[in-house]
């Protein structure tokens, strides 16, 4: 069961970097932003891949809220496992690790783009596809 998880020491750096950028809350909201960032990308992440846990550390109901049981539905759906199943807390690991690699590219790709910019072009966009 997941109770916490650390990410990479690489992106305890990235998170704070992101935070301040985009003005969206704390830490923890980029970190869901993230991982709900890297699921959407609708790719399945390899656990021999995953990285250091030298960075930030986030507990279930700091890094979730009152919403862990969406998002952990959410990650269960993608992969097809139970919400008990032994390797949960490292697929959050891992989409928050690769959601904040993702969320720093495209941030830093773009120049003078606040956080309430940056999220109503994700929104406008995925509005667009349906």
């Amino acid at each position: 069961m997941f109770t916490q998880i650390k990410t990479s020491r690489e992106n305890k750096e990235v998170v704070t970097l992101l935070t301040r950028k985009l003005g969206l809350g704390t830490e923890n909201v980029i970190a869901r932003m993230a991982f709900t960032y890297s699921l959407s990308k609708d790719r399945k992440l390899d656990l021999n891949s995953i990285k250091d846990s030298s960075g930030k550390e986030y507990s279930k109901s700091v890094l979730f809220g009152e919403y862990h049981d969406i998002y952990l539905g959410l990650l269960c759906v993608h992969y097809g496992l139970y919400k008990t199943d032994k390797d949960i807390g490292r697929y959050i690991k891992m989409h928050v690790d690769d959601g904040l690699q993702l969320l720093n590219d495209e941030v830093n790709s773009r120049s003078n783009i606040d956080g309430f910019d940056f999220l109503s072009e994700k929104i406008n966009y995925s509005l667009n596809l349906l």
